[in-house]
C-alpha cells in the first residue's frame, strides 16, 4: 500500500463515518425538539444501534492499518491524521458493547431527566443518574488506564486539559472574580425589565436578531427546547431556544449563544466538509464563539443600544426609558440560580462549583443519593442564596443525564478564550461598538471567521486561538475585560 492509497483510503471511510455521525446526531435533535413522547424506549434502541455502526467503524482495523501507512505531506493530511489516530486510539479502549450501553442509556435518561424536572422530584431522577454514572465511569476506567478518571472523560471535549490545570486556572480566576461580585453588589442594583413579552415576538425578534449576525438561514432553522442547545455541523446546523414571556432576554441571548456555536460548524472551510477536520476543534473553543456572541457584542453598549430600539418597536414602553439604562439592565449583576441566565460576573461561578461536583462524583468521592444536598450546599456558600426548588437546583442542566462529564470546565474555558478573542477582536476594529450601535455585526463576526471558525479543527485549541489572537491565551484578559466593564457600569 503507498502512501498516498493510505491517505485516499482512510478519507473515504472517514467521509462515511462523518456522514453517519451526522445522522446520528440529527436523532439526537429531534429526541429534544418534535419527537413523540411515547417514542423514548424505542429512540434509545435506534441510538444505541447507530452507536453501534460507529464504533465499529471508528476501531474498524483498517484504519490502523491506513494510519501505521500513511505519510502525510501537508497541514490538511497532517491533521487529518492527528485527529483519526487520537479518535481510533481513544475508541480501541472502550469495547463495542459498552458503548452502545452508554448510548442507550442516555438517551432514556434524557427523557427521565426532562420528567424529574418538570415534576420537581430529583427522586425520580437518581436511579438513572447512577446508572449513567456507573457507565461513564467504566468509559473512564478504559480510556484512564489507571489515570485519572476525570481527566479521562475532559480529553473528550477539551483536548490536553486536565482537572489539574482547570483547578489551577479556577483558584487564580476565583478571587477576582468574588472580589468583583462584592464590590458590585454593594451598590444599588439598576432597575430590571419588566413586563410580559409574548413569545410569538419574542421567537420574531429572536430570528431578527440572528440574521442581524448573519446567521444562514438556508443551513439552518431554530426551534424550541427544554434546555436550548445546537446540533449538527457542515451545511446542517439547527439551533433551539426557549421563551419565558417574563424575561425576554432568555429568549434572545439564548438565541445568539447558540448562533455563535452554530456559525462556528456552518463557517468551516467547504474544502473540509465530512472531513475529521470539518467541526469544532473542541468545546472550549467553541464556548468561545457562543459567548463572544452573547457578552462582548451582545451585551456590549454597541449592540444594546440597537435591541433597544428594536424591543421598543416590537413590545412598546416596557419601562426602561434610555439605551443607556437598557444597556445596564442587561448587564445588572444579582444572585441567580440559573446557569444560563446567569450575569457575567457570576456564570464562572456557576461552572466552577458543577466542576468540582462532578469531578467528586466521577472520582466516586460523591455518591449519587448525595449530590442534592451537596449542589445546595455549596450554592449556598458561593451564592448566599438557597435553592428554592429541584429545577432551580441540580434538575436545572441536562448534561449529567446525557453523559457530559468533564463538559463543564469548557464553558469556563471558553469564557477564557473569549476574553483573548475580544481584546484581539477591538485591536483589529477600532470602531467595532459604532458598527454594532447599528445593528451591524459583520466585521466582528467576519473576523471571528476568517481568523478562527474557518480553520474548523485543523490545529489544537489552544493553538487555534494563538493564531487568531497573536498571544497565547490565559484568564487575564477575561478577568481585565470583566474589571473594566462592570466598574465602570456600576460607578466603582
Amino acid at each position: 500500500m503507498s502512501n498516498n492509497t493510505a491517505i485516499r483510503d482512510l478519507l473515504a471511510f472517514q467521509r462515511q463515518t462523518e456522514a453517519l455521525a451526522g445522522v446520528a446526531g440529527r436523532l439526537g435533535w429531534d429526541q429534544e425538539t418534535v419527537m413523540p413522547h411515547g417514542a423514548a424506549e424505542q429512540r434509545s434502541e435506534e441510538m444505541a444501534a447507530m452507536e453501534g455502526v460507529l464504533h465499529a467503524r471508528r476501531t474498524d482495523p483498517r484504519v490502523g492499518e491506513w494510519l501505521e501507512a500513511a505519510d502525510p505531506k501537508d497541514d490538511f493530511e497532517r491533521a487529518t491524521v492527528r485527529l483519526v489516530r487520537r479518535s481510533y486510539d481513544r475508541m480501541t479502549k472502550v469495547p463495542s458493547d459498552l458503548a452502545q450501553e452508554i448510548a442507550r442509556a442516555t438517551s432514556v435518561a434524557q427523557g427521565v431527566w426532562a420528567a424529574a424536572r418538570a415534576s420537581e422530584k430529583v427522586a425520580d431522577f437518581l436511579p438513572t443518574l447512577g446508572q449513567v454514572i456507573a457507565l461513564k465511569r467504566q468509559e473512564a476506567a478504559c480510556l484512564a488506564q489507571g489515570g485519572d478518571l476525570y481527566d479521562a472523560l475532559i480529553d473528550d471535549y477539551e483536548p490536553g486539559a486536565s482537572a489539574a490545570s482547570l483547578a489551577a486556572m479556577f483558584g487564580r480566576m476565583r478571587p477576582r472574580l468574588v472580589a468583583l461580585r462584592a464590590a458590585v453588589v454593594a451598590k444599588a442594583p439598576p432597575a430590571a425589565v419588566v413586563g410580559v413579552f409574548p413569545e410569538a415576538q419574542q421567537l420574531a425578534l429572536s430570528r431578527e436578531v440572528a440574521t442581524a449576525y448573519g446567521y444562514d438561514w438556508s443551513r439552518g432553522r431554530i426551534d424550541l427546547a427544554v434546555h436550548p442547545f445546537s446540533s449538527g455541523g457542515g451545511n446542517d446546523s439547527r439551533i433551539t431556544t426557549r421563551v419565558v414571556e417574563s424575561d425576554p432576554f432568555n429568549c434572545i441571548y439564548s438565541t445568539i449563544h447558540e448562533v455563535g456555536h452554530s456559525s462556528y460548524e456552518l463557517n468551516i472551510a467547504q474544502d473540509y466538509l465530512l472531513t475529521p477536520l470539518g467541526s469544532g476543534v473542541s468545546m472550549g473553543v467553541h464556548e468561545s464563539q457562543s459567548r463572544i456572541y452573547e457578552n462582548q457584542i451582545g451585551r456590549g453598549r454597541g449592540l444594546t443600544s440597537w435591541l433597544y430600539g428594536r424591543m421598543r418597536e416590537v413590545f412598546g414602553d416596557f419601562g426602561i426609558g434610555s439605551a443607556e439604562a437598557f444597556y445596564k439592565a442587561i448587564n445588572r449583576v444579582q444572585p441567580g440560580f440559573i446557569r444560563t441566565e446567569a450575569d457575567e460576573v457570576n456564570y464562572n461561578l456557576h461552572i466552577m462549583m458543577r466542576f468540582d461536583l462532578e469531578r467528586a462524583f466521577v472520582r466516586g468521592d460523591l455518591a449519587v443519593k448525595d449530590v442534592e444536598a451537596a449542589w445546595n450546599d455549596r450554592f449556598r456558600a458561593d451564592f448566599g442564596v438557597a435553592v428554592d426548588r429541584p429545577r432551580n437546583g441540580m434538575l436545572q442542566d441536562v448534561h449529567w443525564s446525557v453523559g457530559l462529564y468533564g463538559y463543564f470546565p469548557t464553558y469556563a474555558l471558553g469564557n477564557v478564550y473569549a476574553g483573548c478573542l475580544y481584546t484581539a477582536l477591538t485591536a483589529a476594529v477600532p470602531e467595532l461598538e459604532a458598527q454594532l450601535a447599528r445593528g451591524e455585526t459583520g466585521a466582528a463576526v467576519g473576523w471571528l471567521r476568517e481568523n478562527l471558525q474557518r480553520h474548523g479543527g485543523l490545529r489544537g485549541p489552544r493553538e487555534t486561538i494563538a493564531a487568531a489572537c497573536g498571544f497565547e491565551p490565559s484568564e487575564g484578559p477575561l478577568l481585565d475585560y470583566l474589571e473594566a466593564k462592570f466598574r465602570a457600569l456600576y460607578s466603582l
